[in-house]
C-alpha cells in the first residue's frame, strides 16, 4: 500500500474524519461525549483540518490522521457553543469541566500531538509510522525542539509504535476516580527530541 501524507482534509470529508476519530477514541471519551450519534456530531463540528496531517492511499482514500496543537489552535478543538449545539448548555458545561482535566499546557519549543489514529482496515500497513514521521517533519519545519504526546495505559500497541519511533517516557499521570469515566487508569507522557534520529 502506498501512503501519502498531506495537510488537512476537505469540508466534504468532515464526517469521515469524525468517524475515524470516534472509532479510535470512543472507548476513552464515550461516557463523556456519547452516545455515539452525539459524539460523532460534535467532532464533525470540532475537528480543525488546519491542525491535521492526513494519510491517504493511492486512490486518495483517508487512512488515518495525526492532529497537533499550537498556540493558534488544536485539531480536536471546539468551544462552548459547539458543545451546546450538540449537548445543550447544561450538557456543554459539565462536559467542558470534565474534559479540562485532559488538557495539556503548551510549552515553548514543544510540538504537542493532539491524537493519532488509523482506520481499522488500514492498520499494520505503516500508516501510523508515516503519520509519526510527518509529525516529526512538521516539528522540524516549525523549528520546535521536541514532540510530546500522551499514551494511555489501555493502548499498549500505540506505546510500542511510539517507542519504536524513538519516543521516550517522561512521566506518568494517574486519572484517579476519573478512570471510571475515561476507561483508563494512567497516561504516560512521551517525548521525541528533534534531531535525535
Amino acid at each position: 500500500m502506498t501512503v501519502t501524507i498531506s495537510r488537512g482534509f476537505a469540508e466534504q470529508e468532515r464526517a469521515q474524519a469524525a468517524a475515524l476519530f470516534w472509532q479510535a477514541f470512543a472507548a476513552k471519551l464515550g461516557k463523556v461525549m456519547g452516545p455515539d450519534e452525539e459524539g460523532l456530531a460534535f467532532f464533525e463540528i470540532a475537528l480543525n483540518p488546519e491542525f491535521a496531517l492526513v494519510a491517504r492511499d493511492e486512490t486518495g482514500r483517508m487512512l488515518g490522521l495525526a492532529g497537533f496543537k499550537t498556540r493558534d489552535g488544536s485539531f480536536a478543538g471546539g468551544n462552548m457553543s459547539d458543545l451546546a449545539q450538540v449537548y445543550g448548555w447544561f450538557g456543554a458545561t459539565w462536559r467542558a469541566l470534565v474534559l479540562s482535566v485532559l488538557e495539556r499546557e503548551l510549552k515553548p519549543g514543544v510540538f504537542q500531538m493532539d491524537g493519532i489514529f488509523v482506520a481499522a482496515e488500514a492498520r499494520g500497513n505503516g500508516v501510523g509510522t508515516a503519520l509519526l514521521n510527518a509529525i516529526k517533519s512538521e516539528a522540524r519545519n516549525r523549528n520546535m525542539s521536541e514532540v510530546q504526546l500522551d499514551v494511555i495505559d489501555t493502548n499498549p500497541r500505540a506505546r510500542s509504535l511510539y517507542e519504536r519511533e524513538g519516543f521516550q517516557p517522561m512521566g506518568q499521570e494517574k486519572t484517579g476516580p476519573l478512570k471510571y469515566l475515561f476507561n483508563f487508569s494512567s497516561a504516560t507522557k512521551m517525548s521525541w527530541i528533534v534531531g535525535s534520529d
